[in-house]
């Protein structure tokens, strides 16, 4: 291809700015139950996420990428003009950082995965033709954004159920959040264990048999758990406290347990979102290094470097406006709440990626909200907060489609 090096670097930064709108935005999702609930602090929250935002990413991003890269589009129908791919998914990468600039700017939380799954979808109906488009797989995608807040919001209400029976509905609850919080804390390091070494680690190399999978978890679960127990034990109550609110000394539990889940929240979402700024642009790369549309190409560990990256600086120069609406605009939350939402959360994304359907971390997460506070009644929603995330949800998908096909006939247009 004659323009390859031009095609691959601005692939690059409009894979970065991508990233950066992920981050800005949708990492902003994953705390934001952590720092609405004061179990962390803001500056808290941003190093929870450099840290887990990336691994997650960088170990085991690999297989929701493969979706968001080639199954969305029939390659074979492409293989004559593979320009055209290369076109588009720029023009979808562009069109998504936008809009999920505009959103973030704001305080809008809406999905990076609808963005830049909208902007695929319409370059290729428009710009290809509509037979380019595998809609079968599309259809179960978009089916994976009504299932995952309804599964997120199912367990997390059963999670805030189970905390207010064995804790809070107890005569003794400060002395039972001691006793069953770690074992919350176990559940927490299992899930995100068992998932790491199902989907992550093998592109690292290291292939373990279904039960020494198991096995590693629990033991992974067993070293978080007492971690836990550690810092709860270090943890000073003050009488005096519960008086005012009844559950002080009982959240401040919790808060340790807030820890577990925002870290947990932070690699699931990583692990599922770096898709949307690199799977794009690792189709870039393959086409312009290779000259064809392949149906398998590899993921380059520099492509989720840089998605991983662009995460972080997102979240740190921009991320506070969406962290505020999920945090504290939704409903009022403490640190049992928002950790029945995000565990519930990361369990769902967990389940997605494992499957590789790109579900969308903020329904999923916004979801898990909702669920938490029905447990507590709906009196205690903002229902007007949650009818302009819903708005702005609709929109995202046609925002991204018009915006990629208007980038695409401009890169058409230079470059051919």
């Amino acid at each position: 291809m004659e323009y390859a090096t031009i095609f691959i670097i601005l692939a690059c930064i409009f894979g970065f700015f991508m990233a950066w709108g992920v981050g800005a935005n949708d990492v902003a999702n994953a705390m934001g139950t952590s720092v609405g609930s004061k179990a962390v602090t803001i500056k808290q929250a941003f190093i929870i996420a450099a840290i887990f935002e990336f691994a997650g990413a960088f170990l085991a991003g690999g297989e929701v990428t493969k979706t968001i890269r080639k199954g969305m589009i029939d390659a074979e129908l492409l293989a004559g003009s593979p320009e055209l791919v290369v076109y588009g998914m720029m023009a979808s990468l562009l069109a998504a950082g936008i809009w999920l600039l505009l959103a973030s700017r704001s305080g809008w939380p809406v999905s990076t995965t609808h963005s830049i799954v909208g902007a695929i979808v319409g370059f290729a109906a428009v710009g290809i033709g509509f037979e380019a488009v595998q809609w079968g797989k599309v259809g179960t995608i978009v089916m994976s954004w009504v299932i995952s807040p309804a599964l997120a919001g199912i367990i997390a209400y059963w999670l805030f159920v189970s905390v207010q029976r064995f804790i809070l509905d107890t005569p003794t609850p400060l002395e039972n959040a001691k006793r069953y919080v770690p074992i919350y804390i176990f559940l927490v390091g299992f899930i995100i264990a068992l998932v790491t070494i199902f989907k992550g680690l093998k592109h690292v190399g290291l292939h373990l048999t279904t039960l020494e999978s198991y096995g590693v978890a629990a033991v992974v679960g067993v070293v978080v758990m007492i971690i836990g127990i550690v810092l709860i034990r270090r943890l000073q109550f003050d009488p005096s406290a519960d008086r005012e609110f009844h559950f002080a000394n009982v959240e401040k539990v919790f808060g340790v347990l807030m820890i577990f889940t925002a870290c947990a929240m932070a690699f699931a979402h990583g692990s599922n979102d770096v898709a949307n700024a690199v799977g794009p642009l690792a189709a870039v790369v393959g086409i312009a290094e290779s000259g064809e549309v392949a149906q398998k190409t590899a993921m380059p560990s520099w492509i989720l470097l840089l998605g991983g990256i662009g995460i972080v600086i997102g979240l740190v120069t921009y991320g506070h406006r969406v962290i505020a609406t999920v945090g504290t605009g939704i409903t009022e939350l403490t640190p049992s709440r928002g950790f029945a939402a995000t565990l519930a959360a990361a369990t769902t994304v967990v389940i997605a990626s494992g499957t590789g359907l790109p579900i969308s971390t903020t329904h999923t997460l916004v979801g898990a909200v909702l669920g938490v506070g029905l447990a507590r009644g709906i009196a205690s929603l903002n229902l007007n907060v949650v009818r302009t995330i819903f708005l702005s949800w609709i929109v995202t998908l046609p925002a991204g489609a018009i915006l990629a096909i208007f980038f695409f006939f401009i890169f058409k247009a230079i470059f051919s």
